[in-house]
C-alpha cells in the first residue's frame, strides 16, 4: 500500500479555502480535532471519519485556552513528525494537516492586559494561558450546566476553552462531520449540546474509547509515566470493569460502586480527583441506577492525571409474567 501524503496546511484563511472548494466539487469533509502527539486512539478517531466522509482534516493544535498558567501546557507532549508518519500509514490516509500557529493571534498586540484586569476585578481569579497573554482574545463560549461537574469543578476553565477552540475549528475547516473519542465524555458532550444550541450544520460522531493491551485508557499523558505509576494506574480500568459489573448483574446503589473504585486506585498509590456516576446525556449525579449511566474518573499518579470512563446500559430489570422483577445476582463489591 502506497503512503498518502497529506497536504500541511497553516494558514486559517488557506484552510477554509481549501475546504470550499472541495465541497463546491461535490466531497463531504470529516474533522478530526487533536492536540497532537497521536496514539492508536486518534487513530480510530480517523477511521471513524472516513466511515462518514469523503476527505478528512485532522488538526494539531495545543490549545492555549484551555490551560491554566499553572497546568502541563509546556509540557505537553510534542512530535509533529511522527504524527505525520502515523497519519501516512492510515489505510486510506487524510487529506489535511492543519496545524495552526496561534489561533488566538489577531496581529493586534494589545488587550490581554486590559481584559485580565477586568476579569480580576469580577473575582474570577482563574484565568486560562491566552487571558493571559496579550492576544486580545475576549469570546469565549460557555455550555453552562455541562461543564459544571466533572472536570469542570477542579479545572474551571478548561470547557470554555475547549468549546471556543472547537467552534473556531468549526468556522475554519467548515466540515459536514466531526468525530471526538469518548474518553473524553464530558467533551463530547459538551461538543454535542454547543452545535445544537447553535445550530452548526455539522454531524457530531462519539468514537469509542480506545485501550491499551493491559486496559491503560490510551493518552498522551501516557507518556509521562513512569514504569511503576503506569502498573498502579491499571487500578483504574480494573476498578471501573469489576463495578460496572456488580451494575451488570444488579448493584443499583452508586455509594456502594463509586467507594469500591475509589478505595481500590487509592490502594494502589492514585489520588482521586472526582469518581461520578452520572446520566449519560445530562451529567447529573446518579444515587440509584435505573436509567443507563456512565462511570466517570479522574485520578492523579504522580504528576500526571488520567481520565477514563464506562457506560452503564444494562437493564437492572427483567420482565417475568408481566411483572418486573430485580435481578438477585449480583458481584461482590464491598
Amino acid at each position: 500500500m502506497t503512503a498518502k501524503d497529506p497536504l500541511i496546511i497553516r494558514d486559517k484563511d488557506e484552510m477554509t479555502k481549501w475546504s470550499r472548494f472541495m465541497k463546491a466539487q461535490g466531497s463531504t469533509i470529516g474533522l478530526v480535532p487533536t492536540m497532537g502527539y497521536l496514539h492508536e486512539g486518534h487513530i480510530s478517531l480517523v477511521k471513524e471519519a472516513q466511515k462518514h466522509a469523503d476527505l478528512i482534516v485532522v488538526s494539531i493544535y495545543v490549545n492555549p485556552g484551555q490551560f491554566s498558567p499553572n497546568e502541563d501546557l509546556s509540557t505537553y507532549p510534542s512530535n509533529f513528525e511522527g504524527d505525520i508518519d502515523k497519519l501516512r500509514s492510515v489505510h486510506g490516509g487524510v487529506d489535511v494537516v492543519f496545524n495552526p500557529f496561534n489561533l488566538y493571534d489577531y496581529g493586534v498586540g494589545e488587550g490581554g492586559e486590559t481584559m485580565k484586569r477586568g476579569e480580576e476585578e469580577k473575582g474570577e481569579k482563574v484565568i486560562s494561558c491566552v487571558e493571559s497573554s496579550k492576544f486580545g482574545h475576549e469570546t469565549w463560549i460557555r455550555v453552562e450546566n455541562l461543564e459544571k461537574g466533572l472536570c469542570g469543578k477542579s479545572r474551571p476553565i478548561f470547557f470554555k476553552g475547549v468549546a471556543t477552540v472547537v467552534a473556531k475549528l468549526f468556522n475554519i475547516v467548515e466540515p459536514d462531520v466531526a468525530v471526538f473519542g469518548k474518553k473524553d465524555y464530558q467533551q463530547w458532550r459538551i461538543i454535542r449540546r454547543m452545535v445544537r444550541d447553535l445550530d452548526f450544520g455539522i454531524k457530531i460522531i462519539g468514537s469509542e474509547l480506545v485501550r491499551e493491551h493491559d486496559g491503560l485508557a490510551m493518552s498522551s499523558r501516557n507518556v509521562h509515566l513512569s514504569p511503576q505509576e503506569r502498573e498502579k494506574a491499571l487500578s483504574i480500568s480494573r476498578s471501573l470493569y469489576e463495578a460496572k459489573k456488580a451494575a451488570e448483574n444488579g448493584e443499583r446503589y452508586c455509594t456502594k460502586l463509586r467507594n469500591y473504585v475509589a478505595q481500590t486506585i487509592q490502594k494502589a498509590g492514585g489520588k482521586v480527583d472526582y469518581d461520578e456516576i452520572v446520566d449519560q446525556e445530562s451529567l447529573e449525579n446518579v444515587e440509584v441506577i435505573q436509567r443507563p449511566v456512565v462511570f466517570c474518573i479522574a485520578a492523579w499518579f504522580g504528576n500526571v492525571r488520567l481520565i477514563d470512563n464506562m457506560e452503564i446500559n444494562s437493564l437492572l430489570f427483567t420482565k417475568t409474567k408481566g411483572k418486573r422483577r430485580k435481578q438477585e445476582k449480583k458481584v461482590a463489591i464491598s
